[in-house]
């Protein structure tokens, strides 16, 4: 067990991330993908969709997020900014850290298992090493994820809601208390499985937060709680990564396809609309916002409304401003429109 050790103020200094990250979730879902003992048959049928799809532009993620619970996984690519709503955003905000971050990082993947060469280059800013990085990133996003990731943001913000009101109505001792069945809160020590633990030495086990805090961050793909710390930051909060899916169902409703859909019908939709705006279309079957259809479709906020705008304008959608906000809702022919595509 890892044992967190809470201060006077440290309780009062744990956060919930805003929402799931398209760059951290791609990063861990790679050692899912590579080891079927890991989310085990509840992700049997995803596993073997992407494995079907991978291309030679994917294959160096293989080798910077190899399969294995006690492998080291790259903790630049599980920092993005906080906020970021899309893949492309969040590789911006990896591109543009501090070199004091890579080299940091370098130094804990050294620590913990034999690296390529063009890992290295990664991390001492070679263009080249970024672009294949980057590339391989959106084209295994677009295979692995992108079907998937209105579902997967909205079972993440359903978990983010419910620890939200847990913290509200029971306190965020409780919180801790009911985090997962294999993490244990005795106060004032949280005790986490040492499965996998980035940026802590192998034989450490007690970490003291000491007025740093707690981030509790939500994945789908990754199965197990995982704590992490900031390799080139001693202040930085300690990163507290658990699974929101805990069964077969969970899993099942998630990857089933976006809003239920079939694969096929939605290819067809994205091949009268384009792939970006299907998902917008897709989106609003439930209505909502903007921002609400940006988080669904896996899409910037600016792009949600760009083609909402055009949606509008075809006669799929309507939408009602009230004050500062605006409700975005199908109309009959974009309900029919989707729902042709069953």
């Amino acid at each position: 067990m890892l044992r967190i050790h809470f201060g006077p103020d440290d309780l009062g200094r744990v956060r919930l991330t805003p929402g799931p990250d398209p760059l951290a979730e791609a990063a861990l879902s790679l050692p899912v993908l590579q080891n079927r003992w890991m989310g085990g048959i509840a992700l049997d049928g995803w596993r073997q969709r992407t494995q079907r799809g991978m291309s030679p532009l994917m294959r160096p993620l293989l080798e910077l997020a190899p399969a294995g619970m006690g492998e080291y996984l790259p903790e630049a690519f599980l920092h993005a900014e906080h906020g970021a709503t899309t893949l492309a955003e969040s590789l911006e905000s990896v591109w543009a850290l501090p070199q004091k971050v890579w080299t940091a990082e370098l130094e804990c993947a050294l620590d913990h298992r034999p690296v390529p060469q063009w890992f290295g280059d990664l991390h001492t800013a070679d263009r080249s090493a970024a672009r294949t990085v980057d590339q391989a990133f959106r084209s295994y996003y677009d295979k692995a994820l992108a079907p998937y990731w209105s579902q997967v943001t909205a079972c993440v913000q359903a978990d983010r809601t419910r620890r939200i009101r847990t913290a509200a109505e029971q306190g965020v001792e409780h919180l801790l208390a009911t985090l997962h069945p294999t993490v244990r809160w005795e106060p004032p020590v949280l005790h986490v499985p040492c499965m996998h633990n980035s940026g802590f030495h192998r034989d450490f086990h007690d970490v003291h937060l000491a007025g740093r805090g707690l981030t509790l961050t939500p994945s789908f793909f990754w199965p197990h709680p995982t704590a992490r710390a900031h390799s080139a930051d001693a202040e930085a909060p300690i990163d507290l990564c658990y699974p929101v899916a805990h069964d077969l169902t969970a899993y099942q409703t998630v990857l089933a396809g976006p809003a239920g859909r079939g694969s096929a019908g939605l290819a067809r939709l994205t091949a009268l609309l384009g792939r970006t705006r299907a998902r917008v279309l897709d989106a609003a079957a439930d209505g909502g916002s903007t921002a609400q259809l940006a988080r669904r479709a896996g899409v910037s906020p600016a792009s949600a409304s760009e083609h909402a705008t055009v949606l509008r304008e075809a006669g799929l959608l309507t939408t009602r401003r009230t004050g500062p906000s605006v409700h975005h809702t199908l109309t009959q022919l974009g309900q029919a429109l989707l729902n042709g595509v069953t």
